[in-house]
């Protein structure tokens, strides 16, 4: 399998490159959905399975309930938020606190989905959407003696490039 480098060239300031998530790969993406499902321990039901296929497949990167929501209308809010959740708890997602309040989720992109926590999000202020940077590992912060840290979030908050480009081209 052919792997990419999630860093360009043009990632400067903190600014986001929409490439990002195009050039992820995803190892986890070589068995089939039920049998990931499987694999995590989880139950196979119609609504899990369609809402993992479509999580899956269909969102580049970050998404949310409302997302999610509005694109797959038959089933009600509730049945997606649990599986949601499920998935969160499985490894199959991970949860990113973005500091919009809406809660976001991405799939995790790792063989051991165990260690798909941990890494940089990137979060556009003008467009609001979320970006995982894989690659990079939350650095190490030194803790008080005592202070035993249950979760860590790392998120930059700047303007990505598309934005960027549309505020450029409005100012001409």
């Amino acid at each position: 399998m052919q792997k990419f480098s999630i860093f360009e060239p043009q990632i400067r300031n903190y600014s986001i490159s929409l490439h990002l998530i195009k050039n992820v790969t995803s190892m986890h993406l070589d068995i089939s959905d039920e049998q990931s499902l499987m694999n995590a321990g989880i139950r196979v039901t119609a609504n899990r399975l369609l809402i993992w296929r479509h999580v899956r497949h269909s969102f580049q990167g970050a998404f949310s309930l409302a997302d999610l929501e509005s694109a797959l209308p038959t089933l009600d809010r509730s049945t997606l938020f649990r599986t949601l959740a499920l998935l969160s708890e499985a490894h199959l997602l991970h949860d990113i606190d973005d500091g919009s309040g809406s809660q976001k989720y991405c799939v995790c992109h790792w063989d051991d989905t165990r260690h798909c926590m941990g890494h940089v999000h990137l979060t556009c202020q003008v467009c609001h959407r979320t970006f995982c940077l894989t690659n990079v590992r939350i650095p190490p912060v030194a803790l008080p003696e005592g202070f035993e840290p249950s979760e860590t979030e790392y998120v930059v908050k700047g303007t990505c490039s598309e934005c960027r480009d549309k505020q450029l081209r409005r100012s001409l």
